[in-house]
C-alpha cells in the first residue's frame, strides 16, 4: 500500500494489546504511516475507545475514511469477558482496588444464568464514573480521582444477546451483544446488585464491531511490520 493510499482513506482492523489506550493506539498509527511515507499530516481516528484494561478490535481510519467514524460506532458491539462476583471497585473493573465485599454462598448457576434475563433490551445504565464521558467540561474520571462526588445521569442502551459461557467459583465468563455507549463495566457491577452481591470485571475484549470481527485484525507491531515491508 502507498502513502496516497492511507491519505484517501483506509480502515484499519487493529487488535488493541492490554494496556494501551485507544489514543495510544491512534498516535502510534500516525506517526509510523507518516515517517513511513514521508506524510507531512494525515488524519487519523479511532471508531469507539476501549479502556486500556480491555483488547480486541479497534476500528481506525484514515484520511477520508475518518468522516465515515460515526457510522462504525454507532454499529452494534460483541464482547466476552469475566466477571468476579462479591467484591466491587470504585471503576467497576480492575483499574481500581476491591472497596467492599460481599456474600456469594447464596448464588447458584441456576440465579446466574437467570439474572442475565433482567438486562435483555432497552435498559437504564449509570455510566462508571471512572469514564471519558464529559461533565462541565471536565472528564467524568478526573472527577472521580480528586475524590469528587458528580452527579451521573442515566442512559438507554440496547443489550440484545448476554450468554454466560462458564462458571468457574467466582468467575462467570460471558458474551455480550450490545448497542453504542453500553459500558459492560457498569453491567458487571449491575449484575452483582442483580444477585444480591456484589462484582467488578476483571477482564473484557471486543470481538466485533458490526460486521468486523477481531479475527481478522492485526496488533499494532505486525501493522507497524507490515508498513517496514512494504
Amino acid at each position: 500500500m502507498k502513502g496516497e493510499d492511507y491519505l484517501s482513506g483506509q480502515v484499519l482492523l487493529i487488535d488493541k494489546p492490554l494496556h494501551w489506550t485507544s489514543f495510544q493506539a491512534v498516535n502510534k498509527l500516525r506517526w509510523e504511516i507518516r515517517q513511513s511515507f514521508n506524510i507531512k499530516k494525515i488524519k487519523v481516528g479511532h471508531a469507539g475507545t476501549l479502556d486500556p484494561l480491555a483488547t480486541g478490535l479497534l476500528i481506525i481510519c484514515t484520511g477520508k475514511m475518518t468522516k465515515q467514524i460515526d457510522t462504525f460506532q454507532g454499529q452494534i458491539k460483541e464482547y466476552t469477558g469475566t466477571l468476579v462476583l462479591g467484591g466491587t471497585t470504585p471503576s467497576f473493573d480492575l483499574e481500581t482496588e476491591v472497596n467492599e465485599t460481599f456474600p456469594t454462598e447464596h448464588i447458584t448457576e441456576k440465579a446466574i444464568h437467570e439474572v442475565t434475563k433482567q438486562f435483555i433490551g432497552e435498559i437504564n445504565q449509570f455510566p462508571p464514573v471512572f469514564s471519558a464521558i464529559k461533565k462541565d467540561g471536565k472528564r467524568l474520571y478526573e472527577f472521580a480521582r480528586a475524590g469528587e462526588d458528580v452527579e451521573i445521569k442515566s442512559r438507554k442502551v440496547t443489550i440484545s444477546e448476554f450468554e454466560i459461557t462458564a462458571i468457574n467459583n467466582n468467575d462467570v465468563h460471558f458474551r455480550v451483544v450490545c448497542s453504542k455507549g453500553t459500558y459492560i463495566r457498569s453491567l458487571a457491577n449491575d449484575f452483582g446488585k442483580a444477585l444480591n452481591s456484589g462484582s467488578h470485571l476483571s477482564a473484557l475484549r471486543r470481538t466485533k464491531i458490526g460486521n468486523f470481527h477481531v479475527d481478522n485484525a492485526c496488533s499494532p507491531v505486525a501493522f507497524i511490520e507490515s508498513l517496514t515491508t512494504k
